[in-house]
């Protein structure tokens, strides 16, 4: 059979779900297998039907749909969303969250530009809701100002800090409203910042805040009253590289958070270089025109400092451009290893030594590459139990010509691309992903997946119809169908995936306190969106607020295994994860129709176990540590 490199002027559609999904056009290598006019293709091992015409598509969509065979994509028993429900609703605005991030543009098309921003959503002020961090931009180029940005700044050029005061009046109602509050924090991130990560690092009950920028990072300690101080310098915590992701993570069990930070690759005005796209456009470069940096690891002396262990620990002895990080078990050993993902390079799964070192086993376990054995251009990624069995599995975001990734993990840290029994593959090609992550946006028990886009090269479609900024595309959610796959909604959700904008970090946390997690989105020149859940659902919930001895700081890296009469499920505080952004740490299950929990087990970081048997559901549960049943523990 011939084998033609064609341009597809009109697009892509390929049949899925009984449906057809629009590709963005591109130069692809296709394998022909039926002859012209209507076109079957083979792209990848996907089902691809290729129309001259639009006309001719919708003409013929009912004979394509019975003609061209079974694709292997349908999918049994789900739900009926043809009203179009707007599951979450837009409240950025009358939320009082005022912020667009600026990212410098003039022209040069710098690679960095492209990159932020992150977010985060945490308890600053220890109030019991969610406040909001955000990162933002400054003019680029050495010789420019910024009345040469392509798109002007509508907000002061630092990052910003907006406190919530959620109001819950007497009939039940809630009222979530921001209060930029930057300025009396004492926060001056005034760098060009990439992302965001939250943990209490001194262990006094108040989160704390690391910056990563390109340049000098910084670590903003929280006084507790509401101001912050900057103590990156006494820390030992400075770089000065192009910083991406990071992690608070306690990484050898002393009860002391470490931190690990995400280094991409050299970036500088004098190394900056110029890439085109097939029709000859000015476009972004990769990160393969570039020399990547090793990551850093940084061990919590204890006293309000830390030890840069880079070298010592292994992880610097590898230099991957590093956009996203998560810390799980996920060897089941008891002591948390680092997934990193990379950017066109194979992924890292650091499994730690229990001596301070760490091996990259990545390829040993099979989460390196894709199933094709290919490095793919890794920038979201998250981990959960999403098959049930108890131990943590990974999702990775990818750009336009590839797939996302679903690692099934088998229980003994060995991985398995699922991706295509999961159903995620084909819709997920076309678009570049950034954060993402799981969540159960309808409390029905199963984990679903939300997902930001925004491509990194310039978009042929987009460039045609003269658009300014042509990057942008829309948001996904995918629905969790029975724990066997997932189904692309992202159509029938309503807001939350209705704007095409450049989407970069993600957040996901309960900022109204109703039982229900909401969707912070951080657009890379564009409008911070703040999405609250509004799927009105009636299933039942349970929360959970894990803190350490002194019943104030949040206790990452353990897990919570939460037993009911029919379902046990395997959940973890997560503040890493998604993409340059820092998440909820409170644990939110959903139900469904379960109305009671038997008794939740903690499985703490340094290997202590202990069981609560009086917990409530549809509401939080604060489990300190020492109050629960001792089990006997590794």
């Amino acid at each position: 059979m011939p084998v033609l490199d064609f341009l597809i002027s009109d697009g892509l559609y390929s049949r899925n779900d009984a449906k057809l999904h629009f590709l963005p056009a591109h130069k692809q290598r296709l394998s022909m297998i039926y002859g012209p006019g209507i076109c079957c293709f083979s792209r990848q091992n996907m089902p691809v039907l290729v129309f001259k015409h639009r006309l001719s598509m919708i003409l013929l969509m009912l004979a394509v749909l019975v003609g061209c065979g079974d694709s292997g994509q349908e999918l049994g028993g789900n739900p009926d969303l043809s009203a179009h429900v707007d599951l979450f609703e837009d409240v950025s605005e009358s939320s009082g969250l005022d912020f667009t991030h600026f990212n410098g543009m003039h022209g040069s098309m710098y690679l960095i530009e492209i990159m932020g921003s992150g977010a985060a959503l945490f308890d600053y002020d220890n109030d019991g809701d969610l406040d909001v961090y955000v990162n933002q931009g400054h003019m680029l180029g050495a010789d420019t100002g910024v009345s040469d940005a392509i798109f002007q700044p509508k907000n002061e050029l630092r990052d910003h800090l907006f406190r919530n005061d959620l109001v819950i009046d007497e009939n039940g109602n809630r009222t979530v409203q921001f209060t930029d509050v930057t300025e009396e924090s004492g926060i001056n991130a005034t760098g060009y910042g990439m992302g965001v990560a939250i943990g209490d690092y001194d262990s006094d009950g108040w989160q704390d805040i690391y910056v990563t920028n390109w340049g000098s990072n910084q670590l903003y300690k929280n006084n507790g009253d509401g101001t912050f101080t900057d103590v990156t310098d006494t820390s030992g915590t400075d770089t000065n590289e192009l910083s991406s992701s990071a992690s608070f993570v306690d990484v050898n069990r002393d009860g002391h958070l470490d931190l690990y930070v995400c280094n991409y690759v050299v970036f500088g005005y004098d190394t900056h270089r110029q890439c085109y796209i097939d029709t000859g456009a000015a476009s972004y470069c990769g990160p393969e025109s570039e020399t990547p940096v090793p990551d850093r690891l940084f061990i919590n002396n204890g006293d309000g400092t830390f030890a840069d262990k880079s070298a010592e620990s292994q992880i610097a002895r590898i230099a991957t451009p590093s956009l996203g990080i998560v810390g799980r078990d996920f060897t089941g050993d008891g002591w948390v290893d680092l997934y990193i993902a990379n950017d066109s390079k194979g992924n890292n799964l650091w499994v730690n030594q229990q001596d301070g070192t760490f091996v990259d086993e990545a390829v040993l376990r099979g989460c390196a590459f894709n199933m094709d054995g290919n490095p793919e251009g890794s920038m979201g990624i998250d981990a959960a139990d999403i098959d049930g069995d108890g131990d943590d599995d990974l999702v990775l975001g990818h750009w336009n010509d590839e797939t996302n990734t679903l690692y099934e993990n088998d229980g003994s840290g060995n991985f398995v691309d699922s991706t295509s029994q999961f159903k995620l593959g084909v819709p997920s090609r076309g678009s570049t992903a950034f954060g993402m992550l799981w969540v159960d946006f309808d409390n029905d028990t199963l984990l679903d997946l939300y997902v930001v886009n925004g491509a990194v090269n310039i978009l042929e479609h987009l460039l045609r119809e003269n658009e300014t900024y042509p990057l942008h595309q829309r948001n996904q959610l995918f629905r969790n169908i029975d724990g066997s796959a997932f189904e692309d909604i992202s159509d029938e959700s309503g807001s939350v995936c209705k704007p095409s904008e450049v989407s970069r970090g993600l957040c996901i946390g309960d900022v109204d306190n109703d039982g229900t997690p909401d969707i912070l989105v951080a657009n890379n020149s564009g409008p911070l969106r703040l999405y609250l859940n509004r799927s009105g659902d009636d299933n039942h919930w349970l929360g959970l607020a894990l803190t350490t001895d002194n019943s104030k700081t949040i206790a990452l890296d353990c897990r919570a295994e939460i037993i009911t009469e029919g379902k046990t499920f395997w959940r973890s505080p997560r503040a890493d994860g998604s993409y340059c952004s820092s998440n909820d740490p409170r644990i939110l299950v959903g139900l469904g129709g379960i109305s009671d929990v038997q008794k939740v087990i903690v499985h703490w970081p340094d290997g202590a176990i202990e069981e609560w048997s009086e917990v409530q559901v549809d509401q939080y549960n604060e489990l300190h540590r020492g109050t629960g049943r001792e089990l006997d523990g590794a």
